[in-house]
């Protein structure tokens, strides 16, 4: 099983990677179907106008979430990577006042977001909590072409016949030799003890089948730079967030006390916690507002991974580049495992798959640059991972602040205590890694949808009642 890096860290756009990346990447692949894709062209007929529907958790929370944007910056060729966040309100005020979109490469289409951008909530798609449906018309209003896609977490997206394939493989194919396709902890363990190398190593001899080691490290270095410029944008902002809840921004205002009480040598027990603490709030603040950040493993969990790196370069004598990119590559190798496994989407199994990947991830990295061995790698993931089970995912209004921020800094707190405790064992522990992905997959699966992205449940409902 491989998993590039790469995949598992995307830079894009808040505020949700499955929710704001996913429509605008499902919009870029119809735009791209419809000039080269294999489908039938009746002689003479031309797409003139283009109609979207988002369903589930989309259709419940894609408000908040900003779906219904990122679907039309998406049609207008936007792509989660390379949009300038400044000028998004002025593409989508534009699309809205004329009707009309003129992605490049294409004629004007005909797209009036208030008719022709559809939150269905009466009739959700089979294949996943958050399911697309993308229609192409020609001038008479006769559809030319259709097409399902689902944002399946972290910023992937695939068709309906892709997630067919997807859930019909017995394992994964792979297209190259791939020196260590472990798909799971224990075989990731076995491969680490009978080849000498750590789980870092072995992910980049996997990594270098596709690109060259000049190339992996520029972008190792790429994705930390993304999340440290995160950082520091969200501890010098100030003001409410977006969408209504009139939540203040806190980062800035904490970290002035943090930096105070550091200037001043002043004694605080809880110093380290304070700092990783107020890192993951940087980023989630910035990813409430829309800003650019990097899915780790998801943008409603983006905060875990940076804090944590940011508290390792600030606190561990000896950080270095180096450590930095062992850390990110430990990390995609656990949160690839929870994909493959289990699911990183809290529309499908709730934010146990978000923060709870997150927080996994982060302490197998931390415990990886701070010498741990495979073993103790795994068992650190495993103790932060057991410690989110059953977390639910129900953001107040739909929108990626409440409990979201904060449970981020929470996430970031329980990968150091974990990478901690896995540290100081010998590496064997009760539950394995494995198991704990399988648990969170069933309780996922039992999970009611109120508690799935739907903000139907949980605090969703009662902070509001209150």
């Amino acid at each position: 099983m491989f998993l590039s890096v790469f995949d598992v860290f995307k830079i894009g756009i808040g505020p949700s990677s499955s929710h704001t990346m996913g429509p605008m990447t499902a919009a870029n692949r119809f735009l791209d179907e419809i000039l080269t894709g294999d489908w039938p062209r009746p002689y003479g007929s031309e797409i003139a106008a283009l109609k979207v529907s988002l369903h589930g958790s989309l259709a419940y929370t894609g408000i908040g979430h900003g779906s219904g944007r990122a679907v039309i910056l998406g049609l207008c060729g936007e792509k989660p990577d390379s949009v300038d966040p400044d000028a998004m309100d002025a593409i989508v005020d534009t699309v809205e006042n004329s009707g009309v979109m003129e992605p490049p490469g294409h004629p004007a289409y005909r797209f009036d977001p208030a008719s022709d951008l559809v939150f269905d909530r009466k009739n959700p798609l089979p294949g996943h909590a958050n399911g697309m449906t993308f229609i192409a018309f020609d001038k008479d209003d006769r559809q030319l072409l259709r097409r399902i896609y689902y944002s399946i977490g972290g910023g992937f997206v695939v068709t309906d016949l892709e997630l067919d394939a997807l859930k019909n493989e017995t394992e994964y194919q792979m297209s190259e030799e791939i020196p260590y396709p472990f798909s799971s902890a224990s075989e990731m363990l076995e491969m680490a003890q009978a080849s000498g190398l750590s789980i870092a190593e072995m992910k980049q001899a996997n990594e270098e089948t596709r690109q060259t080691v000049d190339e992996l490290y520029s972008g190792l270095d790429r994705i930390w730079s993304a999340m440290g410029g995160c950082i520091e944008r969200g501890l010098r902002q100030t003001g409410e967030l977006p969408g209504g809840l009139r939540i203040k921004r806190r980062a800035r205002s904490i970290h002035e006390k943090l930096d105070s009480e550091w200037k001043r040598n002043q004694p605080n027990p809880l110093l380290a916690n304070d700092w990783l603490s107020v890192y993951a709030m940087a980023v989630n603040e910035e990813n409430a507002s829309g800003g650019r950040v990097v899915t780790a493993p998801t943008n409603g969990a983006a905060g875990v991974i940076p804090a944590t790196i940011k508290y390792y370069t600030r606190f561990q004598s000896g950080a270095d580049q180096k450590g930095i990119r062992e850390f990110l590559l430990t990390a995609a190798a656990i949160g690839g495992l929870i994909k493959h496994n289990a699911s990183i989407s809290g529309a499908e199994v709730g934010c146990q798959g978000e923060v709870g990947s997150a927080s996994a991830m982060a302490a197998a990295g931390l415990a990886a640059v701070m010498g741990g061995t495979p073993q103790q790698v795994e068992n650190a993931a495993e103790i932060a991972l057991e410690h989110h089970l059953g977390m639910t995912c129900d953001p107040v209004a739909g929108l990626v602040q409440v409990p979201c921020i904060e449970r981020n800094a929470m996430g970031a707190v329980k990968a150091v205590t974990a990478a901690s405790l896995a540290l100081k064992g010998d590496g064997q522990h009760f539950v394995p890694l494995d198991a704990c992905v399988e648990t969170m997959r069933q309780t996922g699966i039992d999970m009611n949808e109120r508690y799935k992205e739907t903000s139907e449940g949980g605090l969703a409902v009662n902070v509001v009642e209150c």
